[in-house]
Parts: structure tokens; C-alpha cells; sequence
């Protein structure tokens, strides 16, 4: 059983768009065809391409060479190094000067550069790809512990893809007409589906540019003609809307990887006149469900996925997942509908009294002024004598921290105000807007440091476990 690579009818169908420019089915599997003959020999592909059309290129090249990419949950040197370090037989792809460069140990590096839009390089009809090939090796973001491999079949990812699209109703008016603009890394499982996958598999196009902050979602937005479609994170979308850029039509906004406030995504709804649709999931099972965030908290699973609890846990399978747990706590209303109460480790317990970090954090968000932040448990303490308190990072320039505990102390237990609460100029959120446990760890210890340095005066306080400034 095979798929094939691309999904478009025709070489001319559109498949990407760079600076507003069309890229055609048929140049875009002779890309992949080239580079694939100039992939030096290795097992693996470690693609970490920001180019998205780069990025799809390398990968749908890796295919047809019968390779397996590695999908880096960052491309920070470190990570990197370890992925090195543990997959030794492998190519390094990365852009150079807007084509791709090749690594592979001391051979000399191989350079690629694609055809100019509108030439006569054209490849058709697209390769077949065994369904039960290992396509993809992706990795969890980091963000509770360190990275945990998870291989996905080129089977599995395009089911996945075609289930998405028809979750997301993507199929209401002609699809090929959808472009996907994404905020979100392709290496990460989110952005590899929404923004790759389901633009080979829809089948549409996509964005070529990895927009970021307000002005650069704006710019590439305006220059993607057709139904635009926003592939997004929860901060990205707030820090969009808190910029107050005026947007062209989008025909509907996607988030994910984190819970998205009912507020924000009201908010969404009105100043861009959209549909804003939100996908859940996890890296180990892949897309499970999806809800329009205004029709209230109840998720529909994706075409032929159940939900089951099985020893105390909710358990994803059928359809496109790969069987497993997941990692939060679920209300089952049917078998494929479901209510989400947080992940399965976000309780936290003081002075005998629970709370969901999870809604802890989404209170703190929900303040106005408040462009980030996050309530988390700081390590725990050794000194007996001491309760474990609850620690917050914020930023909010223009609001004291005096008014963030009184507006917190309004909607939350004294027993869960985070002491101490420091106010800091960001967070170390990744490419998908998550925050890596290390990471904040050691803004933390920074921002509690330099708290501790500040001299003492009467609007200081300092003391042991609880370092506030007032």
C-alpha cells in the first residue's frame, strides 16, 4: 500500500506561496526530486529549515530518497547536539542564502538552491510513498522533561492530514483554494500537520514565510491571496491582538498548545470577522479532536477517533492516532465528544485545598494588561519547617504588583496567590509558545536573584521563600 506524495490533481495546482508568488504542484515535487539525488548517504534527515518551503522540500525529499526526518522540538544548538549525539548516521539540512545546505560529517557540504517560480522545471506525476515507511521522527516539545522520540508512519500522517482538513470543514467551498499561514515551527507536530501535512494532503498551499511577531503575521497575510487560513498558538494570537493590526480577511483562525480563553478567541471573532477553531492533541498520538472555541468547552473527536478510559487513564485510538494515553484529565460525554479538566498532572495541593495550575494560569491571563505570564510550582522546598508556595512570572508593563494580587486575590483561594510573584520584561517560550521546564526555571532563579540584590527599603520585602517587591 502506498500514498502519494502530493495530493494536487495537477503540476499547475497551486502548492505554496512565497512572497505572494504561486509555486506549482509540479516544480515543487521536481525540487524535492533534485534534492533528493544530492542528499549525501545517511539514514536519517535532520531538517531544521525555517523556510517552510524549504522545510517541505527536505522532507518530501527525504521520501523519495527512502530516508526518515528528524523533526527537532528546537533549534537550539543544544538540542541539536543531542540529536547529534543519538542519531550519528544523519544530514543536517538547514537554509543558506535561500536554498539549502547539506551536512554530513566531514564530507563537503552539498548546496541546493530551488528553481524561480514560473520556469519550465516541472515534475509529474508525484512519487508514491509506502504507507508503513517511518516518514518522521518527531519529538515531544521539552516542556515537562526531556524530549521523547516518537515515529510516525507516512500512512498515519497523511490520514491525519485529510482528517484535520475535514475536522477544520476546510472542504465547505474548494479547498484548493486554502492557503495555511502558520506562526507555529513545522518541526513541531502542531505546525508539521497544520501547515505541511495538510497542504500536501488537503490539498492547498501554504505560506513559504514563518511570520512571528504582529507586523509580520500582517504583511504575509496581505500578500497570500485566497481563503487565508491562520495556524496559530494562544500567545501568538494574543500578542495579535493586543497589537491591534488592522488584518484582510482571514476565513478562519486554528489554535493549539495550549487552552485558548474563551475571551480571546471572542475577541478574534469579532475584530476579524472569523471562525476560530481550536485542535487538540499530543506529539505521541498526533490530532485527536477539535472544537469552535464560542460553541462552548465540548470537543469533537476527528473522523473515526474514540476516546476510552482505560485503568484510570484516557486513551486515544482508531482513525489516524496512534494508540495511546493522553495527557490530561477528560469528561467523556459520548465516545467521541469530551470535555477537557486540565492535564493529568496539574493539581496542585496547599494547606490541604486543590487547584488546576492549568486554571490557575488561565485566570492570570484573563487580567487585563497582562500580555503573559505563568503560575507554576518552583521546586520543591527542603526546609520542613516552610510550606510549599505557588511562584508567577508575569509580564505587564503598565500594572503593578500590587494590583496583579489584588486582581487574583478577587477570583482565587489566598491558599494559591503565587509568593513570590515577580514581574519580568518575557518569558522563554519556544517556537510553538510553550515554556520548556528549564527554561523558566532559570528565568526564575534570575528574576529572584536580582529581587534579592535590590537594597532593602520600607517598599521591600526579602525575606527567605517570598522575595516580593511591592
Amino acid at each position: 500500500m502506498s500514498e502519494l506524495l502530493i495530493a494536487h490533481r495537477a503540476p499547475e495546482a497551486r502548492i505554496a506561496v512565497r512572497a505572494g508568488a504561486p509555486i506549482g504542484a509540479g516544480q515543487f515535487v521536481a525540487d524535492a526530486t533534485a534534492l533528493a539525488r544530492q542528499l549525501p548517504p545517511a539514514r536519517y534527515v535532520l531538517n531544521s529549515c525555517r523556510d517552510r518551503y524549504l522545510f517541505a522540500v527536505g522532507f518530501c525529499a527525504a521520501l523519495i530518497a527512502g530516508r526518515t526526518s528528524l523533526l527537532p522540538p528546537s533549534r537550539t544548538p543544544e538540542i541539536l547536539a543531542q540529536l547529534a549525539l543519538r542519531y550519528p548516521d544523519t544530514v543536517y539540512l538547514a537554509d543558506e542564502a535561500g536554498g539549502i545546505v547539506a551536512l554530513s560529517g566531514t564530507a563537503a557540504p552539498t548546496h541546493w538552491q530551488p528553481k524561480q517560480p514560473n520556469t519550465n522545471a516541472s515534475a509529474w506525476p508525484p512519487p508514491a510513498i509506502a504507507r508503513e515507511h517511518v516518514a518522521a521522527i518527531a519529538f515531544t516539545s521539552g516542556s515537562t522533561g526531556e524530549p521523547q522520540a516518537q515515529l510516525k508512519t507516512w500512512g498515519g500522517v497523511v490520514d491525519g492530514a485529510r482528517a484535520e482538513a475535514l475536522a477544520l470543514q476546510l472542504d465547505e467551498a474548494p479547498i484548493d483554494d486554502v492557503v495555511l499561514i502558520g506562526t507555529v515551527s513545522p518541526q513541531h507536530m502542531y505546525g508539521f500537520e497544520s501547515t505541511v501535512l495538510m497542504a500536501l494532503h488537503g490539498p492547498c498551499a501554504f505560506a513559504a514565510e514563518h511570520p512571528l511577531h504582529p507586523d509580520e503575521v500582517r504583511a504575509v497575510t496581505t500578500q497570500s491571496s485566497g481563503r487565508r487560513v491562520l495556524i496559530t498558538a494562544p500567545v501568538h494570537l494574543r500578542a495579535l491582538v493586543e497589537s491591534a493590526q488592522s488584518m484582510p480577511a482571514l476565513d478562519r483562525v486554528v489554535s493549539a498548545t495550549a487552552p485558548l480563553a474563551l475571551e480571546l478567541a471572542q475577541r478574534c471573532e469579532s475584530m476579524w470577522s472569523t471562525r476560530v477553531f481550536e485542535v487538540y492533541g499530543c506529539t505521541e498520538t498526533g490530532m485527536v479532536a477539535t472544537r469552535r472555541t464560542v460553541d462552548g468547552p465540548v470537543w469533537t473527536t476527528m473522523r473515526d477517533v474514540r476516546i476510552e478510559v482505560c485503568g484510570g487513564e484516557f486513551h486515544a485510538y482508531g482513525g489516524h492516532v496512534r494508540p495511546g494515553p493522553l495527557a490530561d484529565r477528560l469528561r467523556p460525554i459520548t465516545d467521541s465528544t469530551f470535555e477537557l479538566e486540565g492535564r493529568a498532572g496539574d493539581v496542585v495541593n496547599i494547606g490541604g485545598k486543590r487547584a488546576s495550575l492549568e486554571g490557575l494560569n488561565r485566570l492570570l491571563l484573563s487580567i487585563d494588561g497582562v500580555i503573559d505570564g505563568a503560575i507554576f510550582e518552583p521546586p520543591a522546598v527542603t526546609d520542613s519547617t516552610r510550606e510549599q508556595r505557588l511562584m508567577a512570572l508575569v509580564v505587564a508593563p503598565n500594572i503593578t504588583r500590587a494590583e496583579l494580587l489584588a486582581a487574583l486575590r478577587a477570583q482565587i483561594d489566598a491558599a494559591f496567590l503565587p509568593r513570590p510573584l515577580l514581574r519580568v520584561d518575557s518569558l522563554p517560550r519556544n517556537a510553538q509558545g510553550k515554556l520548556p521546564k528549564a527554561e523558566l526555571l532559570a528565568v526564575a532563579e534570575r528574576a529572584l536573584g536580582s529581587t534579592r540584590r535590590q537594597p532593602k527599603t520600607s517598599r521591600t520585602v526579602a525575606r527567605a521563600g517570598d522575595a516580593r517587591v511591592d
